[in-house]
């Protein structure tokens, strides 16, 4: 059985761990990273050249079933792979960790779009510690008064805002390290994606404490009729009840 992983997230990688042996698994990643992390089996980095790229790689390939486990805001990928998908008539599965839930004492402020968050942000703070990667910086870019704390994994490129100051880094964080980061820094508002998943959820925690206020740029949805795994296990399951899988 060849299962193709359209990857690059901690659950595409641990789903790639845990399949059996029986099963081919190969992992394509987007290529957006310098130096990725790279997942058991085998790995193919760049895109496809769309849908219909996707789906002669999956019917030259012999692909008897595909999981979408890119980043939950990768949305383009995902209906690409939905059209591929239903053009070849490989079993489709979303991998998507669930997003992040407000608890007492969040001051979290939803937005639709990155466009809506930086909307938002002139009546919030003046001290952005700014979390959305480093893609959708042109979003703030014409925001000449607040001053951000970028933090990404690799450095980004104009058009970003004039006042900004970047932290190359990668997670996971811990709790203690995002306190001492927002107070180092005098943040007085945060904005990020609901991405989910603990490795940077501890920034959250942190912004409660501080009473800050968290601008919570909505995930898009996954394309209609799509099933979704919460976990690698679940998707694993999925698997097992294929026909070929057996």
């Amino acid at each position: 059985m060849h299962v193709l992983i359209l990857g690059g997230t901690t659950e595409a990688r641990r789903l790639a761990e845990i399949l059996p042996g029986r099963v081919r698994v190969t992992s394509s990643l987007a290529g957006r990273v310098a130096q990725p992390r790279l997942p058991a089996g085998e790995v193919r980095i760049g895109g496809f050249g769309g849908a219909e790229g996707l789906a002669q790689w999956l019917r030259a390939h012999n692909v008897d079933a595909l999981i979408d486990a890119t980043h939950p805001f990768a949305g383009t990928i995902s209906f690409h792979a939905a059209a591929a998908a239903a053009e070849t008539h490989v079993p489709l599965l979303a991998l998507r960790r669930p997003g992040w839930v407000a608890a007492e004492g969040d001051d979290w402020r939803p937005a639709a779009s990155l466009q809506e968050a930086a909307a938002l942000l002139p009546g919030l703070g003046q001290r952005v510690f700014l979390t959305t990667g480093r893609m959708g910086l042109a979003a703030f870019a014409d925001l000449a008064e607040p001053w951000f704390l970028v933090r990404s994994v690799d450095a980004p490129e104009p058009p970003h805002p004039p006042r900004m100051q970047v932290l190359l880094d990668r997670g996971p964080f811990t709790l203690d390290g995002e306190r001492e980061l927002l107070a180092r820094h005098r943040i007085d508002v945060m904005v990020t994606k609901d991405s989910g998943g603990a490795a940077t959820a501890p920034k959250l925690t942190a912004a409660r404490e501080a009473g800050l206020p968290v601008v919570v740029v909505q995930r898009p949805p996954v394309p209609p009729g799509v099933p979704v795994a919460a976990t690698p296990d679940e998707a694993a399951g999925w698997l097992a009840q294929l026909p070929l899988s057996g």
